[in-house]
């Protein structure tokens, strides 16, 4: 992620960090549509306006991404208020779907029975690839309790 500071060449950033990031929308959002929605809003925020920011880009990318995942769950559940139309067996997708191998698949279910705030550190830290302090610092916790 440092050659984001160093480059201008976005095309090669995002092919080389895109997946990675886009598992990490993955877990606030309610669909894999919505997922590549908060990854392209955020990295084109963070290219725009705070690639040349001093610190950590995986971090402030990560944290774009978490804020535009979370103002796109806002504006879903006001849109959704207004309407009153939620179908009753309307079923929202999980926030990680693993494909057909039973490693992903044991490894959703385990992750699942983590209490909400644990998950999210465990997301961060292994697939966002952040550090103790850089959880710390998103989440408003104590680096140690994370």
């Amino acid at each position: 992620m440092s050659d984001a500071h160093a480059h201008q060449d976005w095309r090669a950033w995002f092919a080389e960090n895109g997946a990675r990031l886009k598992l990490i929308a993955r877990q606030w959002t309610r669909s894999d549509a919505d997922a590549d929605d908060v990854v392209q809003e955020a990295f084109v925020r963070f290219w725009k306006h705070q690639r040349h920011m001093p610190g950590n880009p995986n971090a402030l990318v990560v944290t774009s991404i978490r804020r535009a995942a979370l103002d796109l769950l806002r504006r879903s559940d006001r849109r959704t208020a207004r309407e009153k139309a939620v179908a009753a067996d309307t079923e929202i997708v999980g926030w990680f779907e693993p494909e057909a191998d039973p490693r992903l698949q044991s490894l959703a279910e385990s992750l699942e029975l983590l209490p909400a705030e644990q998950r999210e550190v465990v997301v961060l830290k292994i697939w966002g690839e952040l550090t103790f302090d850089e959880i710390g610092e998103q989440l408003a916790i104590s680096p140690n309790t994370a």
